[in-house]
């Protein structure tokens, strides 16, 4: 009897081969300018088609319930020292599958249901587990949220202060996902002192900047950083949780517990709430903390953000309002209304000249969350491709067009043609 598991993929399984040929191909020829998204190199994605998906590894380093660990503890270890040293966190705990996985496990670690939290308004920038209301934060926990100035657009921390000295939430929530201004994690973190709350900062976003110093590092003022490492990062699709060991709160909230922040938090992940790590993924994330910790890596961070204000300037000198006025790090949101076009408007516009994007909502929108007044694009999986401010340029010319005129085909033809173009000078992935 044959073997169909001996057969590779495009013998035995034609139609899938096809598909991912064609998703590959069109991250080739497109411009991804979804903020979160970004490529990561080839060596992470040989660690995640490994043999390693094969093992079960529940438990941690030396201490798991199935045999057969010994290379998966080795790997395990790297990650999290690599992880330790390029953060500077004295705890790290690589097996959360995701952001929010990361967050949920964070906010068991150390508060119980019904507590009070500060996060993010989600409309204006934050993320659906800083404390939405359709999502298990906001039904799990009481989120106060804060925002942004109406007029600025930026965070006013006088009003977050106030906020927090009145409701004295257990923990303050940092980051966001479309906020194109600098965290002060200093300030946060006094405002935290201030009425004995935690201080987590979610820097899923803009970990790479932080790395990098051209954005505020959460270490030492964060009692716990949470990051996805696949954004700014360049790894596989994951988390990581990064924290002191001890908990300065311990004798306020947690009296009764024998167990340090460290290993609340380890009890969080595993069996709090997952079972087994995904072991190939941490292999891929060891390799992406390598690669972190390469010169060159801090280079492609400061021109993330050197080409995102070039970008914001090209497109408001083009007539595009950016909200807050431009951009402190990777991202920005486009304030599409003086055009009498929706974020849904244009990014189908834009897709239809390769160019990827996604419709977001503006601070205080009145529009509907599902087609906004607003576009957030991002630079990082640009600058992946070598591109730089020259490229910025002429792509906020191309996207300004096209916001003006989002159903001249003419106009769409005759970009997706630059596109390609443009991106057969900046190739990717040579050997997929």
């Amino acid at each position: 009897m044959n073997d169909t598991r001996s057969l590779n993929l495009k013998k035995f399984d034609p139609e899938v081969a096809k598909l991912i040929s064609l998703e590959t191909k069109r991250q080739k020829e497109g411009l991804v300018m979804i903020a979160s998204e970004n490529y990561a190199s080839e060596a992470v994605l040989e660690a995640m088609g490994t043999a390693l998906s094969n093992k079960y590894s529940e438990g941690y380093p030396g201490k798991r319930y199935y045999s057969g660990n010994e290379y998966i503890d080795q790997i395990e270890t790297l990650a999290i020292e690599r992880a330790k040293k390029l953060f500077n966190a004295e705890h790290a705990n690589v097996q959360p599958h995701s952001g929010s996985s990361a967050n949920m496990q964070a906010y068991f670690a150390t508060l119980k249901p019904g507590d009070k939290i500060m996060g993010m308004n989600l409309s204006q920038g934050g993320h659906l587990t800083h404390g939405s209301p359709v999502n298990f934060s906001g039904q799990m926990y009481k989120f106060i949220p804060y925002g942004v100035d109406e007029k600025t657009e930026m965070i006013d921390m006088d009003v977050v202060r106030r906020l927090a000295l009145k409701e004295r939430p257990k923990m303050i929530v940092t980051g966001a996902t479309a906020y194109p201004r600098e965290f002060d994690f200093k300030e946060f973190s006094e405002i935290a002192s201030e009425i004995d709350a935690y201080m987590l900062a979610d820097v899923s976003h803009f970990v790479g900047l932080c790395l990098a110093g051209v954005h505020q590092k959460p270490f030492p003022y964060a009692d716990i950083v949470t990051t996805t490492t696949h954004k700014t990062l360049r790894g596989p699709r994951s988390a990581m949780i990064l924290s002191k060991i001890e908990d300065r709160y311990q004798q306020i909230y947690h009296k009764e517990s024998k167990f340090n922040l460290a290993q609340r938090i380890d009890r969080a992940v595993f069996p709090g709430t997952q079972g087994g790590p995904l072991d190939h993924v941490t292999a891929a994330m060891a390799v992406m903390l390598k690669e972190a910790m390469e010169p060159d890596f801090l280079t492609y961070q400061k021109q993330i953000q050197k080409n995102a204000k070039i970008l914001a300037e090209t497109l408001m000198q083009n007539g595009v309002r950016i909200v807050s006025g431009g951009t402190d790090n990777h991202l920005m949101l486009l304030d599409l209304r003086a055009h009498k076009v929706t974020g849904q408007q244009v990014q189908d516009a834009l897709e239809k000249a390769m160019i990827f994007t996604n419709k977001n909502s503006i601070p205080y929108d009145t529009a509907s969350p599902f087609n906004p007044s607003g576009l957030r694009i991002g630079t990082p999986a640009l600058t992946s491709r070598g591109m730089k401010e020259s490229e910025m340029k002429l792509i906020g010319e191309m996207i300004s067009r096209i916001i003006k005129n989002p159903h001249d085909n003419i106009l769409l033809h005759k970009s997706k043609e630059d596109v390609l173009e443009l991106t057969k000078k900046f190739p990717v992935y040579p050997n997929l």
